[in-house]
């Protein structure tokens, strides 16, 4: 690892608790929103695209492999998430994205020569088991599509932070910026002939500006110095701190089976963090 990457560790590692924190405020603010998920999602995107351009200014648009696959991750991931908190409980859409680490460690050492250990294995196998326990509550049609997509927004959020972690010699920002620019223009057509409040409105440029927009910009920073899979450990906050936020506002609350099945996946990522960091003395 290079003398850079351990100089910057620290602020990386706030960066990226800042960003969960961000993170977390979607669930309430997107249950909020009397929209289409998809033009909630573009329209969210599009505001985000707009900040990162003011901060990248000069974007480097190569469209190499790994940057556009960097840009489809990023727009799979948020309108898989945002319609899953839609159809099912905020709780399952973002514990069951949270499943991310399991997919890292899967796809990791081949995509970027960083290993899985056997931890990693027995993690990925908990994890598992907690995912099932989600499907045993007594869930609608649009539940069970929810936490599928949820699942989904999960193996994207892996692959974005995997393309990311690859452009770590590079610049990240381009991938988000095209995912952005991506999500806008699918989202485009939803959002036609809306009638929004000044409450949707705020909560829009709240998703964009912050929740998305400052959040990734501080993302493609830090994840340039930390491995794919320790950024992904880190981001356990957010699914900690969203369904309280959306319990508190709107007064949401996961089913029983939800709570367990997050009870495991949690706890079993958790432990997987601590044993990283004893073994090694940080997260890099």
């Amino acid at each position: 690892m290079s003398n850079d990457t351990r100089t910057h560790h620290p602020l990386s590692v706030i960066s990226l608790v800042v960003t969960a924190v961000l993170w977390s405020s979607g669930g309430v603010l997107i249950k909020l929103i009397d929209w289409n998920p998809l033009a909630i999602a573009g329209m969210r995107s599009a505001v985000a695209a707009a900040l990162i351009m003011i901060v990248v200014r000069k974007p480097k648009f190569h469209f190499s492999p790994v940057q556009i696959g960097g840009a489809i991750s990023f727009s799979a991931t948020v309108i898989c998430f945002v319609s899953a908190t839609k159809l099912t409980t905020a709780a399952n859409a973002i514990l069951l994205q949270y499943t991310a680490p399991v997919y890292t460690a899967l796809f990791a050492w081949r995509f970027l020569g960083e290993r899985t250990s056997w931890v990693d294995w027995a993690t990925i196998a908990v994890v598992f088991g907690g995912v099932t326990l989600f499907f045993l509550d007594d869930l609608s049609r649009g539940g069970y599509i929810g936490n599928i997509l949820a699942l989904l927004a999960g193996v994207a959020h892996a692959w974005l932070g995997l393309f990311l972690r690859k452009q770590k010699d590079a610049s990240p920002y381009e991938s988000i910026l095209l995912g952005n620019m991506l999500t806008a223009v699918i989202g485009l057509p939803f959002m036609l002939g809306a009638s929004l409040s000044i409450l949707d409105w705020t909560g829009l440029a709240l998703l964009g500006v912050f929740q998305l927009g400052f959040s990734y910009i501080l993302y493609a920073y830090a994840i340039k110095r930390v491995r794919a899979l320790d950024a992904m450990l880190i981001f356990m906050i957010e699914p900690i701190l969203s369904p309280i936020w959306v319990f508190l506002v709107v007064g949401e609350s996961p089913g029983r089976w939800a709570i367990v099945g997050g009870a495991v996946v949690i706890i079993s990522v958790t432990i997987r963090s601590i044993h990283a960091l004893g073994g090694s003395g940080r997260l890099s």
